[in-house]
This record gives structure tokens, C-alpha cells and sequence, in this order.
């Protein structure tokens, strides 16, 4: 390495640098400091210059390698991208192929249902859905209780799938979907079955018993709809809802029931009777209730009669002598007077001696038919089995019998004239 000349005589002078050989730039050589007497260290001018190159050169190269890392990661990731767009795309093609082989060969591919739904949310599309699962199921059903009074007994899977011609998979199938569909249905309009069902509260069922019963009378709607007829589901439910609750009424909340009809004029009756007491400011008469409505009186008079509740005869009555229960005061049909009782004895003792007057084929034939003898009362033809006889020549034997009683007493009462 060569040293710089300073000159020190003058302070003009100024001291020669170097030239820096090649090697020093191959080998990146570290740069030694040129020592002085007088403690100066001077660098070339031109290792000033390469020094800061070569730092820069050693730090760009970390930046380009992870530019280039960078650069075909991004590749990479747009390659992943559009193979797995790719690939998802043939998935959807295969299981979408798969669904149309299944629906020619008859089988029935499993709809993904609705797990979380709200009240009123629902499309027509999926109310199209839902019915027609629980329309499979009902079909099925019928199916199966056909089979099961047939053969007295409930018929298994495979059974039913051979006389529905359909194979076991697709019947396991259908009945799957159309129980969620039903639970799916009934926890959606459980609000519109509520709503409805407390409208009918205080008339002999509870609020859950009235919910219950507007729920089978939703999912019977759900099984008869039809969405050509262009109405919601709720809309065509809401009829078979009040139609179900009404007749669980009518069944099952009087302990004598009543017909439906006598029911829905008794109702119209309440009604009646509650406007013409607000408007009159009194009880009206029946004369007045069925001239409101149009009715003949007696038709008022019966409904209402037929209409009340029955009483218990345990019901405690204050009487004179204290608190009486009611079969306590009411006679019952055992206890007769003596002058019942000596007529009954009397009319025996004159029908056993009519019946004497006729022969014994005659007179048990009698007995029989009429239940003289405390015993059930029989038909011609079940006489006619016991006497080998037929029915018309029983029937013959019988009112030839009560020609000669009529005689025999008619005779009695010619006799009881002539001697008095």
C-alpha cells in the first residue's frame, strides 16, 4: 500500500494521495488508515467513494431475495387460487350429476332443510318444500295403515317398500324429511297457533291442550297445500288451525257431548243473548232470542235445555236442616210408594195368569220377546235360532199368542159384566 508525502515546510503544499491498485476492489480488502507523525490518518478519496456501494450492495441483496420470495409466493397463491375454483367447480358438477342420476332412478336425494328459521320468513320456495316432504310422508302413512288392517299387524320397512315399489333408502328418506319438515313448521307458526288458540281460552280446555290440538290442525293444512293456488302458507293453515281447535272443543270439552251443528248455534244463541242484554238492559226471553235470529222458538228453547251442564249429585244445598248434598234429597228410582208397589204386584199376578191360559211354546216365546221374566228382551230371529224355527214363523206364533191373550181378557171383562 503506498503511503502520501506531506510536506510540512510550506502550508500551501498539499501531499499526493495514492492510487488505489485493482486487487484492493477484488478482494474487499478492508481500508487501513495511513498513520502520521503528527496523528493524521487520511483515506483515499476513491475508497470513500466504493465504500458506501458496497454496504449499499450488501444491503439491497436481503431486499431483492425477499422480493423475489415475495414475487412467487404471489404466484404460487394465484395458481392455489384457480386450481381450487377449479376443482370446487367440479365438485358442484359431480354432486349435481349425481342428484339428476338419483332423481331417474327414482331415488330421492336428501334436501338440505332449514335449521334456524323465524316466523313469516319463509319463501315460497321453501314453503313449497316443506309441504310437499310432509305430502310424501302423509302418502306413506296412508300406505302403511292400508297395509297394517290388511295384515293385522304393522308391516316392516321392507314390507312397505315392496308394495310401494320403491327401495328402502328412498322410504327412510322421505320419512326423515317429512318429520323435520313438521318439526321445522311447527316451531316457525308456533305464534300464529298461539295467537289463535287464545282466542278459545275458558271453554273447557287449557291453553297447551289448545295449542296442541291448533298444531295437528296446522300440519293436516301443510299436508293439503297447494302453492299453484297462490296464497301463503300461513294464510291457508289459519282455517285448519280455528277448524281443529273447534272440534277439540266440541269432543272434548263437555263431559255429555253435542253435535257440531247444535254447537255453532248454541254459539250464535250466546251471542244473540249477550247483544239484546246490553241492548234491552235485561235478560232476554226466548221469544226475543229467536226473533233476533230467525229461528223457531222451540229449536231455542231445546238447544239451550240440551245445553246444560250436567249436575254433580255430590253438590252441597243449604237447606233448613243444614247443608244437604243432593242425592241426600232426591229420590232415587228404587223407592216407590206402597200403592206402586201392591199395582205392580197385581199387574204381574194378571199377566202370569193370561199367559197360562196359552200353551208353554206360546208363552216362552212370549217371555222371550217382551223380557217378562226379568231377562233381556230378544229379536225374532235369535228365538228363532234358540227354537229352530224361522223368523217368520216366530213372529206367526207371537201375535197369533196375542190374539187369544185379547180374546182371553175381552172374555174376562164380558164375564165380570154379566155377573155384576
Amino acid at each position: 500500500m503506498a503511503i502520501a508525502t506531506v510536506c510540512t515546510s510550506s502550508p500551501t503544499c498539499s501531499p499526493t494521495l495514492p492510487t488505489i491498485s485493482p486487487p484492493l476492489l477484488k478482494t474487499h480488502q478492508p481500508l487501513q488508515s495511513i498513520p502520521f507523525k503528527f496523528d493524521l490518518n487520511l483515506v483515499s478519496s476513491d475508497a470513500l467513494t466504493i465504500a458506501p456501494t458496497a454496504e449499499a450492495v450488501s444491503t439491497a441483496s436481503p431486499a431483492l431475495e425477499a422480493a423475489r420470495d415475495a414475487a412467487m409466493a404471489g404466484e404460487n397463491e394465484v395458481k392455489w387460487n384457480w386450481t381450487y375454483g377449479l376443482e370446487a367447480r367440479r365438485k358442484r358438477r359431480r354432486k349435481r350429476r349425481r342428484g339428476l342420476e338419483g332423481r331417474e332412478n327414482g331415488e330421492v336425494v336428501e334436501v338440505p332443510l332449514i335449521l334456524s328459521v323465524k316466523p313469516g320468513r319463509f319463501t315460497r320456495k321453501q314453503e313449497a318444500e316443506l309441504c310437499m316432504m310432509i305430502q310424501e310422508g302423509a302418502r306413506l302413512e296412508v300406505e302403511r295403515r292400508r297395509m297394517a288392517e290388511a295384515c293385522m299387524h304393522e308391516p316392516s320397512l321392507k314390507q312397505l317398500a315392496s308394495a310401494t315399489g320403491m327401495s328402502m333408502r328412498r322410504i327412510d328418506n322421505i320419512l326423515c324429511n317429512a318429520r323435520k319438515s313438521k318439526e321445522i313448521i311447527i316451531q316457525a307458526y308456533r305464534g300464529l297457533v298461539s295467537s289463535i288458540a287464545t282466542g278459545y281460552q275458558g271453554r273447557g280446555l287449557s291453553l297447551p291442550e289448545l295449542i296442541q290440538e291448533g298444531s295437528m290442525g296446522l300440519l293436516r293444512g301443510a299436508a293439503k297445500y297447494d302453492p299453484k293456488r297462490g296464497c301463503k302458507l300461513s294464510t291457508y293453515a289459519y282455517w285448519w288451525i280455528r277448524q281443529a281447535i273447534t272440534r277439540s272443543l266440541a269432543n272434548q270439552s263437555r263431559l255429555i257431548r253435542l253435535p257440531e251443528n247444535v254447537l255453532s248455534m248454541l254459539a250464535k244463541i250466546t251471542e244473540a243473548k249477550n247483544i239484546l242484554s246490553n241492548r234491552l238492559r235485561r235478560s232476554p226471553s226466548d221469544d226475543e232470542i229467536a226473533e233476533f235470529l230467525d229461528m223457531q222458538v222451540s229449536t231455542v228453547r231445546l238447544i239451550i235445555e240440551r245445553s246444560t251442564p250436567p249436575i254433580s249429585l255430590d253438590k252441597v244445598v243449604v237447606t233448613d236442616n243444614g247443608p244437604l248434598k243432593l242425592q241426600d234429597i232426591i229420590s232415587g228410582p228404587d223407592e216407590w210408594n206402597p200403592e206402586a208397589i201392591l199395582k205392580k204386584q197385581l199387574i204381574k199376578q194378571e199377566v202370569e195368569k193370561l199367559l197360562n191360559t196359552l200353551s208353554e211354546r206360546e208363552s216362552r216365546i212370549l217371555r222371550l220377546h217382551y223380557g217378562l221374566d226379568g231377562i233381556t228382551p230378544k229379536s225374532c230371529e235369535e228365538i228363532g235360532i234358540m227354537f229352530n224355527l224361522s223368523r217368520e214363523r216366530i213372529r206367526q206364533i207371537n201375535a197369533s199368542a196375542l190374539t187369544k191373550l185379547r180374546q182371553t181378557s175381552i172374555a174376562d171383562e164380558l164375564k165380570l159384566l154379566y155377573f155384576s
